[in-house]
């Protein structure tokens, strides 16, 4: 287990991911590397920052995939500023955004930016409706999508709703990395964690709270040792 102090890192041969931050209710940040291949995944507020930080303009460029795992606002925050940047610099070349079916919020920023800067874009925006478990591959890299459990609070936090929700399994050369997003204890994370080369684990109560809208840290530590390594994000500061 890694210790929680952001930013963490992990790279075996030509293959890593740093998380900026991993922060409930302010930002998440992620950011992928493949030999040369770059993806963000679940770009929250400040990613523009660190991104500027890690890697050159040229790089940022360069990438082709974001990865969404749900529409909650400390996952999403950056995805207007990084479409817009990417405008002001010039991209040529398309970006895709993947994201679980049925997160309305991905769709609402992306027809609301269109709308105001579609006619000047530069570069393609690819939106992609993650609708099965099927696996794919973006450049040289392998995909597995899962779905997750993860609720939110209605009506004044009377009661929870199940939203759309979605881990990510990346695997590139004979490695893996897992990412479950935020989620209750399931067995689909069980499943897509165990043996991972990296397991990047929620762990969004502490072992006191009772509530099914995160793991407790006893929660995700199990989950966490099945893998090779593994981080413990989404802590309450």
């Amino acid at each position: 287990m890694k210790k929680n102090k952001y930013p963490l890192s992990w790279a075996k041969d030509n293959f890593s991911i740093k998380i900026f931050c991993s922060i409930p209710n302010i930002a998440t940040g992620i950011i992928l590397k493949a030999d040369k291949t770059y993806f963000i995944i679940d770009p929250g507020d400040g990613i523009l920052r660190d991104l500027n930080k890690e890697i050159s303009i040229p790089e940022i460029l360069s990438i082709s995939d974001v990865f969404v795992t749900h529409g909650h606002h400390d996952h999403i925050g950056g995805v207007w500023s990084l479409l817009t940047y990417l405008r002001v610099m010039n991209k040529k070349t398309p970006l895709t955004i993947y994201f679980p079916k049925g997160c309305i919020e991905i769709v609402h920023i992306h027809n609301a930016f269109n709308k105001v800067y579609g006619k000047t874009l530069p570069y393609k925006i690819n939106l992609k409706q993650i609708i099965s478990s099927k696996v794919f591959r973006s450049n040289n890299v392998s995909i597995k999508p899962f779905n997750v459990i993860h609720k939110e609070y209605q009506s004044n936090k009377n009661y929870t709703i199940q939203v759309p929700a979605l881990g990510f399994n990346f695997s590139f050369e004979d490695k893996t990395i897992c990412y479950g997003g935020d989620t209750a204890f399931c067995n689909s994370l069980v499943k897509h964690a165990k043996n991972a080369d990296l397991a990047i684990i929620e762990a969004g109560h502490d072992d006191d709270t009772t509530a099914d809208m995160h793991m407790t840290m006893s929660e995700a530590k199990s989950i966490g040792y099945s893998a090779k390594e593994f981080f413990l994000v989404h802590v309450p500061e």
